[in-house]
């Protein structure tokens, strides 16, 4: 319809403004993928659409556009959720799905910050433009259930109440949700992620994850802790050995219940009296569950990509057969390949980017000589 308004008019000009911004701004919301009005998170093409195969017919066959999360049959992941970690999280949602032999049976549930610049209902919008069949959920987490309890951290980013979220899962998420694959945002999945899901946690084990026996497990630790008469007993009965946090299989019928919640904030509350340990939320998992983890297989967390938590320098895979790769870590392969600087396991995350405007980096990628994960691993150097 066209608008017609007297040539002499004295609002005409201020009106052809708005009208001309208005346009812009519905052009903007209609248009383009990913893109959310009024805050600049960046814009994130529309990842492909994966759905279940033959196999997975009868677990979805009775699903329309609402899938509860109460729903037997789903795969759930949690994840958290902010805009510091946002091409992160979407890059690990676009492999989970690419990977997953039932893609629509994988629900995530993601823990969003109260006072993230970006609202919980601006990820939401922004989760669902770039993945308009996903079965998701965002959650609000609250700051300050845990701002009073954390404590310096060797690396700033490691102090974030969101870092903390994992601590809270069993009271965030749906009751109905009696076990959780959690993921951190700096990931990628190269395997089906309900081979990881089948976990079975023996015993009374709450909590399933691959374990690290060689590694040095006293440095995780000040002195001041393995120098305290009582501390150190907190072990006993127990052969700790480290795990990372970064990717865990929980039952959360057994957390609620044991009250894990409130044995990590007990630890928490010592380090804020005693200074027992230097990295985040880590050393507190450990205190708890350390010795009495299930273990999983190594290849669900080639963890360590991102480098030491000082330098951020660039690590190998480790030896084996590769499911999941974790750049845990200072560096992120997203921040080194906008800075012209990747190391080369970063080309690997590449490909499950869905940032629009990414820089140019096929003539990195040709002067790095490899092309896909099964040539860096069938390299000798990079083992």
């Amino acid at each position: 319809m066209r608008l017609r308004f007297p040539m002499k008019s004295a609002v005409l000009p201020s009106l052809v403004v708005f009208l001309v911004f208005l346009s812009q701004f519905a052009v903007g919301i209609r248009n383009i993928p990913g893109r959310i009005p009024g805050f600049d998170i960046g814009q994130f093409v529309e990842a492909p659409e994966y759905r279940n195969g033959k196999e997975c017919a009868s677990q979805s066959s009775n699903r329309e556009n609402f899938v509860s999360s109460c729903d037997p049959s789903l795969v759930h992941v949690a994840m958290t959720l902010d805009s510091e970690y946002l091409r992160g999280s979407i890059a690990a949602v676009h492999s989970v799905l690419r990977h997953a032999s039932c893609p629509e049976n994988v629900f995530f549930h993601f823990i969003a910050a109260e006072f993230d610049p970006a609202s919980p209902r601006v990820l939401s919008r922004l989760v669902r433009s770039t993945f308009p069949s996903l079965s998701f959920k965002v959650y609000i987490f609250r700051e300050d259930t845990v701002i009073n309890l954390i404590s310096s951290s060797i690396r700033q980013a490691l102090e974030s109440p969101l870092n903390y979220a994992r601590n809270y899962l069993g009271d965030i998420l749906d009751r109905c949700v009696d076990r959780v694959i959690y993921l951190d945002s700096d990931i990628i999945v190269v395997d089906d992620i309900t081979k990881l899901w089948n976990t079975t946690l023996t015993g009374s084990r709450v909590i399933g994850a691959p374990e690290y026996c060689h590694a040095n497990f006293t440095k995780y630790f000040t002195s001041s802790f393995w120098s305290d008469p009582g501390l150190p007993g907190s072990f006993s009965g127990r052969k700790p050995c480290y795990f990372n946090t970064g990717v865990m299989v929980m039952d959360l019928v057994r957390w609620r219940e044991g009250g894990y919640r409130g044995k990590i904030e007990t630890w928490m509350q010592i380090q804020k009296k005693r200074r027992i340990y230097d990295l985040g939320s880590l050393p507190p998992f450990l205190l708890v569950f350390a010795g009495d983890v299930e273990a999983i297989d190594h290849r669900w967390n080639q963890h360590g990509l991102g480098g030491d938590n000082v330098r951020g320098s660039c690590r190998s895979l480790h030896k084996g057969p590769v499911s999941l790769l974790h750049w845990s870590g200072k560096g992120k392969p997203w921040v080194r390949l906008d800075e012209k600087r990747p190391c080369p396991l970063d080309h690997l995350w590449e490909p499950y980017d869905l940032y629009e405007h990414k820089i140019d980096r096929a003539k990195d990628q040709s002067l790095l000589g490899f092309s896909s994960l099964s040539e860096l691993t069938e390299d000798s150097s990079f083992l």
